[in-house]
């Protein structure tokens, strides 16, 4: 039988690639993202493998009412979740404190944080119900450093290592799993979000040497997700070789 993983931000980044790695391992997956169209798109490409279910939920994590009308509007075939994936999150400027948009910092502690926390509550209960589950969560090593003009983004990051570990203390009894992935730079459309647009700016951010790709994290959350069901990695944080951290990347001239 296979097992169900659904995804939020599925319409491109590490969502798109964590789509299509568990989609190609035959898993069932339940896509979510606001692009209809573009979540459309990857739910015909997903389903090209007749092996498995795919099916695409509209809604912004942003809304509590849409998250909660689309996840407890699930038919109960879709109601054992093997694994959740909390994607859905950006950065929004990059702006010293005193200059930075009140809007921006909206936008990602509504995104980062609480639309993570809304996603987790309404499917918690049906993991419970299982009696098993995975929360994999998207942090960033900007939830380990804070850096310059990164403020509000980092804080949200710093909150979701904070919820990540208060879900595995809180969640020990129900046998769910929670592991914290913490990606570097990874050429995404990531910066593009960030710098509104401009994508000269958000190139610039990769010369001098390879990021990360989203396949690489994708296959990295598909090795966290299928280790035996006594493991758990709680917390990893994963950089291209060039970089050490938020701090320090080496590029080349």
């Amino acid at each position: 039988m296979n097992k169900t993983i659904l995804i939020t931000g599925a319409t491109s980044g590490f969502g798109k690639a964590i789509a299509k790695k568990f989609a190609a391992e035959d898993w069932n997956c339940i896509i979510t993202g606001r692009r209809k169209e573009k979540l459309d798109e990857l739910a015909t490409e997903l389903s090209s493998n007749k092996n498995i279910k795919i099916i695409p939920l509209v809604f912004d994590v942003r809304k509590k009412e849409e998250v909660f009308a689309a996840i407890n509007g699930l038919k109960n075939e879709w109601r054992t979740i093997d694994v959740l994936i909390n994607n859905a999150g950006l950065a929004a400027g990059k702006d010293s404190f005193d200059e930075a948009s009140v809007d921006d910092w909206d936008a990602m502690i509504d995104t980062n944080v609480k639309g993570l926390l809304y996603v987790s509550k309404a499917v918690i209960p049906f993991m419970k119900a299982n009696k098993k589950g995975h929360i994999v969560n998207i942090g960033s090593t900007a939830a380990k450093e804070v850096y310059k003009d990164g403020n509000v983004y980092c804080a949200s990051k710093f909150a979701v290592n904070a919820i990540s570990q208060a879900q595995r203390t809180d969640l020990l009894p129900y046998k769910i799993k929670v592991t914290c992935i913490n990606p570097g730079a990874a050429e995404t459309e990531f910066s593009i979000v960030r710098f509104k647009g401009d994508e000269e700016k958000a190139k610039a951010v990769y010369e001098g040497y390879e990021p990360l790709h989203a396949e690489d994290i994708a296959n990295t959350i598909y090795y966290c997700a299928t280790l035996p069901e006594h493991v758990c990695i709680n917390d990893l944080v994963i950089t291209c070789t060039a970089q050490a951290n938020s701090f320090y990347t080496y590029k080349e001239q």
